[in-house]
């Protein structure tokens, strides 16, 4: 059962969210060859101390992270070390979340580090814009199933694997709530959308087969093929108005879609 958002509530996961975009905004400055992903952790939890935020991933079910940093192959949780140093030509998919005032913020991009081949750039972009459709398909009145049915569509008509083992989710007092939000399936499928659902839509695409795996840490997922991966992710809220980007920067980047 999806968990309805009241507007003032809203506006409070919005300010969450602005925070976190903020706070993204500045880790993506210090991605470049030849820092760590341990060092890019720290870089986060400082700057959540500073801004008075909990980080959201610390601690969930044992991890032992501020940020999820999973480059190339890995998908998704991949654990920051002070072992894995950036190269250049890697992508790497930086997943944060935050909790302000009681209320969950959650978000990833994909990034390039020094100079990345054409093939990294044209799936990085994909994931981006399956992003985007998969926004501009949710609306009231309309089933859920419409954001997975954009995403895997456009991700599959450019040759790309759409993961069907992670999906999307519901947000607010928890990290974690109902409904699940799959990026693929029929549009038919799913909940009607109503004002008030506010979900995390995080596309996770593929540039080989969309199959995955998990590593023996227990948490870093990678493509079963060893082929590149890209993740892009906005906590989003459905209004009478529209449908709002919570985890947007406020100067001009928090939108309506």
């Amino acid at each position: 059962m999806s968990q309805l958002k009241q507007p003032n509530e809203i506006k409070k996961m919005a300010a969450s969210g602005r925070q976190l975009a903020e706070i993204l905004d500045e880790v993506k400055k210090h991605v470049r060859v030849g820092i760590s992903t341990g060092e890019l952790d720290r870089i986060a939890a400082k700057l959540m101390q500073d801004a008075g935020v909990k980080p959201a991933f610390l601690g969930y079910r044992g991890y032992p992270g501020v940020l999820c940093t999973s480059r190339n192959e890995q998908v998704v949780h991949g654990i920051p070390s002070n072992d894995e140093i950036l190269q250049n030509g890697d992508l790497l998919s930086i997943d944060i979340g935050i909790v302000k005032e009681g209320w969950y913020a959650d978000m990833a991009e994909t990034v390039a580090v020094g100079n990345i081949s054409y093939a990294a750039e044209r799936l990085m972009s994909t994931t981006r814009e399956a992003l985007q459709r998969g926004i501009a398909a949710l609306k009231i009145g309309e089933p859920l199933g419409r954001v997975g049915a954009a995403v895997q569509s456009f991700s599959e008509s450019r040759g790309y694997g759409v993961v069907r083992d992670l999906c999307g989710h519901g947000i607010g007092r928890a990290m974690h709530e109902d409904p699940m939000v799959p990026n693929y399936g029929s549009a038919e499928s799913g909940p009607i959308v109503q004002p008030g659902l506010v979900i995390a839509i995080e596309p996770m695409i593929t540039a080989g087969k969309w199959q995955v795996k998990t590593l023996a840490d227990g948490w870093t997922v990678v493509t079963a093929d060893g082929g590149l991966s890209a993740h892009f992710e906005k906590t989003v809220a459905v209004t009478e108005h529209g449908v709002e980007i919570l985890t947007g920067l406020s100067h001009g980047k928090n939108s309506r879609a």
